[in-house]
């Protein structure tokens, strides 16, 4: 699984011990981790609402099929996430959050709490975290004999979804433009996405978008 990190300005500066919670429990899984940053203060800023376009762009992309964010409470980029098709994402504070979240749900995007209620040893927590998110199949369904009233409800839920959205190439068209750019004004952004994407539409207006 391709997993992307994705971090908004106010909790840049713990996109490092992000990135090293989550690779230290998803690498020996088998995963790969691409970290779109931001990577600290110095990097090109974007707010909790840009994550959501830059979670979206990935994901219906085909460049990553699976995105960890995060703010200070966690709830702002959640809720920017799930305002797009195509993204599920579940608001995880512990392990029993991310195991619960990924066997019910089967989403494909979480996001953390940075700020809120963190202290000493907040890395090891994330990284307990990430192991029981990503530990078993997505979907699998918790307890096992719920797991086919679990996968129909998921369906259902997508079926609403489908009815309720856009198709995301148009949506990215009337976004607004430089709202947009600054989602994807990451250093990587360029590097990462386009070496890993695989929808070409989705690829293409990216390209229209930043003007490439």
């Amino acid at each position: 699984m391709r997993i992307a990190i994705v971090s908004e300005d106010s909790q840049c500066t713990k996109n490092p011990m992000l990135e090293g919670a989550l690779r230290r429990a998803v690498e020996p899984l088998g995963h790969t981790v691409f970290n779109y940053g931001m990577y600290g203060e110095d990097s090109n800023p974007i707010s909790y609402v840009q994550t959501g376009i830059l979670a979206s762009v990935l994901l219906n992309g085909g460049a990553a099929d699976f995105v960890v964010t995060g703010c200070g409470t966690g709830g702002g980029a959640m809720l920017s996430l799930n305002s797009f098709p195509g993204v599920i994402c579940g608001y995880v504070t512990d392990p029993l959050d991310a195991f619960t979240f990924a066997q019910i749900n089967g989403g494909n995007a979480v996001s953390v709490p940075l700020a809120l209620k963190c202290g000493l040893g907040q890395e090891l927590g994330l990284k307990y975290t990430f192991e029981k998110l990503f530990s078993s199949q997505l979907g699998g369904g918790y307890p096992a004999e719920s797991a086919a009233s679990e996968l129909e409800a998921r369906q259902t839920l997508d079926v609403v979804r489908a009815n309720n959205f856009r198709p995301f190439a148009e949506l990215l068209e009337n976004l607004d433009r430089d709202l947009t750019r600054g989602a994807l004004s990451g250093e990587r952004f360029q590097e990462l996405f386009f070496a890993n994407a695989t929808d070409s539409a989705v690829a293409a207006k990216v390209r229209e978008i930043l003007e490439l």
